[in-house]
């Protein structure tokens, strides 16, 4: 008789080293501080094979995949319908299942029109596999901690070139991340927990 295999674990945070990206090898998106802004944006990609589009890329399925169709750079553009600011990208790759798919340098480009976007950040990566989480912005902040946020109405990732060579991309998935909301004066640092005082938390 087999033995049951343990329970999958959810995948711990672990702060980067010198500004490097994080590592998180599991298949799902790891439980990070930043907040996931990507939903409020519009994405599109500058190619696709039919039924491998850019909805892929949110689907939180890592079995599917955005799978590029056209010459390179391959690209994804997201745009929000306000200036926000962008902390951190998140991107699941796997080198073991797509081989020459697989990116290996990226560009990250932002600004306030398709018409100027400059690059904030570039980044090489080998062979990777599972959750790449990193800096969109190579500028330190100001104490010194960390990198500043980007703040855009226009994000776009260009994958220049694939490992061996390889033309068409597969992606399997990307979180767009604001920075760590902090707590405003006003939140409740003993807040009511049960139903019935939660309906008594605000004045009518």
């Amino acid at each position: 008789m087999s033995a049951v295999p343990p329970a999958p674990q959810p995948a711990q945070f672990h702060p980067p080293i010198e500004g490097g990206p994080l590592i998180h090898p599991g298949r799902w998106p790891p439980n990070l501080p930043w907040t996931d802004i990507g939903h409020l944006a519009k994405w599109s990609v500058s190619s696709f094979k039919f039924g491998f589009g850019p909805e892929c890329l949110q689907d939180n399925d890592p079995d599917t995949f955005w799978h590029s169709d056209g010459p390179q750079p391959h690209f994804v553009t997201i745009e929000f319908p306000r200036k926000m600011a962008v902390q951190k990208i998140s991107l699941f790759l796997s080198f073991p299942l797509d081989d020459s798919y697989t990116p290996a340098a990226l560009s990250i480009r932002a600004g306030t029109t398709a018409s100027d976007l400059q690059e904030v950040r570039s980044l090489v990566l080998d062979k990777p596999d599972g959750w790449i989480t990193f800096d969109v912005s190579a500028e330190p902040s100001d104490d010194g901690e960390g990198f500043k946020p980007v703040n855009v109405y226009i994000l776009q990732v260009i994958i220049i070139t694939n490992h061996m060579n390889g033309k068409d991309t597969h992606l399997r998935g990307m979180r767009i991340l604001g920075p760590v909301e902090e707590p405003t004066p006003w939140d409740d640092p003993f807040p009511f927990v049960s139903v019935k005082f939660k309906m008594h938390e605000f004045i009518r």
